[in-house]
């Protein structure tokens, strides 16, 4: 690993405005440190992120000032089971112009923003959610056959209730991996909840102001993939994904029969991204392993299937993760 002179006044310019969006952040979403922490990262990688939680825990507020600190038009999407495709995506309807002739004039969805809330996305159906995908890969959607690029950048950032699931339905694993991350969003502590109740009953709220433009936002992600990554930290990452593969020759053999299938390639990707992102939010010029110790979970929970003999012994894919992770990383410090 070799660091570019160059690249230390940018990283070092990068964190003070991050640190400048992170305290603006946290002027609303009071106390939640690490999931402030978690969807900057994502958004500094460039991709998606599931918030994952119990209502009433700020997740809509934290996307609404998500969008204010970094500078984002957003718009906002509130899933049920009655939408469908052509109110995210938009559609065509036929103009009389004033010659007499008749035209197609394409109205535009709420999906040709630069970040789009997808409120309580599992209540939409499986029809609807997969009008995303398209968008969620490939920044732009194909409406009437003609391709329509989104806006740059293009971040969603969707919420789901994790408790309620009457009328809902369950996302398909191809559209959860299009998510760089999931972020469990949990109940505050008592000093924490403490904090929020002072903030947010008075006369007046705290407000957030930017940060960041779009156009710094996306210079702020080409910065982040230049960064170096060391051969430790790379070796760390392929090892771990790779170990809750089953059926696989470097499979974890505490995942033999815990876990149904595992994640792909495309979770090393966001791993490797994540933990450039967190460097850079926490003052370092380079990732290090306890960055690929905090952005596991996040990144891997989403992107694995437990097997009905793990269900029944009461096991969880966080306790599975961190159970492998804390063998893999030992060995990895130890070498």
């Amino acid at each position: 690993m070799s660091l570019d002179e160059n690249l230390v006044p940018e990283v070092e310019r990068l964190g003070q405005q991050l640190s400048d969006a992170r305290a603006s952040i946290e002027r609303r979403f009071v106390g939640q440190h690490d999931v402030v922490e978690q969807v900057l990262a994502a958004i500094l990688s460039g991709g998606h992120a599931l918030l994952v939680g119990q209502p009433g825990l700020g997740k809509t507020m934290l996307v609404d000032t998500l969008a204010t600190v970094m500078g984002l038009d957003s718009q906002r999407i509130q899933f049920t089971p009655d939408l469908m495709p052509a109110d995210i995506l938009g559609s065509e309807v036929l103009d009389v112009l004033p010659d007499g002739s008749r035209a197609f004039r394409f109205i535009e969805g709420p999906v040709f923003t630069q970040l789009l809330m997808a409120d309580e996305i599992n209540r939409a159906s499986p029809r609807t959610q997969s009008a995303l995908l398209q968008a969620m890969q490939e920044r732009e959607v194909t409406v009437s056959g003609k391709h329509r690029p989104l806006g740059r950048p293009f971040h969603v950032l969707a919420t789901q209730n994790p408790i309620e699931q009457e009328g809902t339905y369950p996302l398909p694993e191809a559209q959860l991996d299009r998510f760089l991350m999931q972020v469990d969003v949990d109940y505050p502590d008592r000093d924490t909840e403490r904090d929020i109740l002072l903030a947010t009953t008075g006369i007046e709220e705290a407000q957030a102001h930017a940060a960041f433009t779009a156009d710094a936002l996306i210079a702020a992600q080409k910065l982040v993939r230049r960064m170096p990554v060391g051969e430790t930290v790379v070796e760390a990452i392929l090892d771990l994904v790779r170990a809750f593969r089953p059926g696989s020759d470097e499979a974890d053999r505490s995942v033999a029969d815990a876990l149904v299938w595992g994640p792909g390639p495309r979770a090393a990707q966001a791993l490797m991204l994540v933990t450039r992102a967190r460097a850079v939010l926490n003052g370092r010029f380079a990732p290090v392993l306890d960055d690929v110790a905090a952005f596991a979970a996040p990144v891997l929970r989403h992107r694995m299937s437990l097997s009905f003999a793990a269900l029944a012994r009461g096991e969880t894919v966080d306790g599975v993760i961190a159970r492998v992770l804390d063998a893999r990383l030992l060995r990895q410090q130890a070498a």
